[in-house]
């Protein structure tokens, strides 16, 4: 069975979560405290030199780094709608995962370092303004289409969603951006939609 390890308030253990809900997968949660840690042990550091969260076991193979674990399971386990092999389609996904590495972690996610968990070390008026500028950009990036890219759902939409649905936690409101909202909304409709301490599930009536 899948082992997957992580915290519970951590987006990118979180996008993993999510996913494997998406494409039914069973899986076994090993907890990381990383407020005690655990994820810079010497026993942690074997299967992530990095000593970051989330780490995938999938029998005899170890993957660390949320994006790369995504493209994984897709490739894995799902199919043509979540990671596309055409080329065009491939590429405008993996852009996607490029932004949440980059723009998303250095504004929405950053910011909810310094205000939620307390990061002090994080310059919080870059985090402010770059996630200004990244929520506006994907905000007017949405105003014609559903999706991040293509017809449909992708891991592009599910490496990006957490941190930008978590934007509150950092100070960061998103009642500016209509777009991005209906996009949140969206992905929680999604058959198999789980959430996490900060994003609940739509419940119906």
């Amino acid at each position: 069975m899948i082992k997957l390890y992580g915290h519970e308030l951590s987006g990118n253990v979180y996008k993993i979560r999510l996913l494997l809900a998406l494409l039914e997968i069973e899986y076994e949660f090993v907890p990381i405290d990383v407020f005690k840690g655990e994820h810079k042990t010497p026993e942690y550091l074997k299967l992530n030199p990095f000593g970051q969260i989330p780490v995938l076991i999938d029998g005899d193979k170890v993957f660390p780094d949320a994006q790369a674990i995504l493209v994984y399971l897709a490739r894995q386990y799902g199919t043509e709608q979540w990671l596309p092999t055409e080329a065009e389609s491939l590429s405008r996904v993996i852009r996607w995962l490029s932004t949440t590495a980059g723009e998303i972690r250095q504004g929405v996610e950053s910011a909810r370092l310094f205000h939620f968990f307390k990061v002090r070390t994080i310059d919080i008026d870059a985090a402010t303004q770059k996630s200004a500028f990244i929520l506006d950009l994907i905000n007017r990036h949405l105003a014609d289409r559903e999706w991040l890219e293509l017809e449909h759902p992708t891991i592009a939409d599910i490496a990006a969603f957490p941190y930008i649905a978590l934007a509150p936690d950092g100070q960061v409101s998103l009642e500016e951006y209509p777009y991005i909202v209906a996009w949140i909304e969206r992905i929680k409709r999604l058959p198999g939609f789980v959430g996490m301490p900060g994003i609940e599930a739509v419940t119906t009536a």
